[in-house]
């Protein structure tokens, strides 16, 4: 099969896949099936038309409006699609066609759901990262990048790190400052990719969240007291080890 045949095919199954992981970070949080009933509109619950219901392309034909009641649909979902299409892609260029491709994008799959439903809600699902875990562990077996001992440490350093980090914050504010989904998510990306892939993803997710933390304080020219979901932040930690991290944490060692 030509490339660029293989490239379209790959591209336009993903973004199909993107319309089911709307799907996902929509119902689980609250706890409906992610299979029946099928796609309906958020605002009037008529169930949507398989025409209606084409990736990117139902929606910019319809103009983001439901073509029943007329409400205004998310842009967020044909950008979920695309993001996904974009994603499948990188994990083909990077990996090709082989089982690391297909384990890594599910993993990052996984990462997209959980960050949007941490962005909506302020949870992340144990339905989704407790699962995840065993799944990790389970995939080294099948890597020849990552092995399951350090898979095995992954898992450990990367819920141990977390879980130090809210017990300490505890003790010294007696608040509480780090939710348990974010010490589960951080294990399952330990389980994914290694104790390097954690202290790679707790550093930039630290630096992405603290950028983000002073950014908001700017604009809102006072203290900021709400809570920020670190979910979408370790998520990105990880996308980035999976595509850049061994290049990176090799540049920066080459610095000294």
């Amino acid at each position: 099969m030509p490339e660029a045949i293989l490239i379209g095919f790959l591209f336009i199954v993903s973004l199909c896949l993107g319309s089911f992981l709307n799907v996902c970070i929509w119902r689980i949080p609250t706890s409906q099936s992610i299979v029946l009933p099928g796609s309906m509109c958020p605002a009037c619950k008529h169930p949507i038309k398989f025409y209606d219901n084409i990736p990117v392309i139902s929606f910019l034909i319809l103009r983001g409006r439901c073509r029943g009641c007329g409400a205004s649909i998310s842009v967020r979902y044909p950008l979920v699609e695309l993001a996904t299409g974009g994603l499948a892609l990188g994990t083909y260029f990077k990996f090709g066609i082989s089982l690391e491709a297909l384990i890594a994008f599910g993993f990052i799959c996984m990462l997209l759901v959980v960050a949007l439903i941490d962005i909506d809600h302020r949870i992340i699902p144990d339905i989704i990262s407790l699962p995840a875990i065993p799944a990790g562990f389970i995939a080294s077996f099948f890597l020849s990048s990552l092995s399951w001992k350090d898979s095995l440490l992954g898992i450990l350093s990367g819920g141990g790190i977390l879980l130090a980090v809210a017990w300490l914050y505890y003790r010294i504010t007696g608040k509480e400052g780090m939710g348990g989904g974010d010490v589960k998510l951080l294990a399952a990306i330990g389980a994914f990719t290694g104790w390097q892939g954690v202290i790679f993803t707790v550093f930039v997710s630290s630096l992405a969240g603290s950028i983000s933390g002073f950014i908001l304080m700017a604009r809102s020219g006072k203290t900021m007291k709400m809570a920020i979901p670190f979910g979408p932040f370790l998520s990105l930690g990880a996308v980035i080890y999976v595509f850049w991290g061994q290049e990176l944490i090799r540049w920066y060692f080459r610095l000294f």
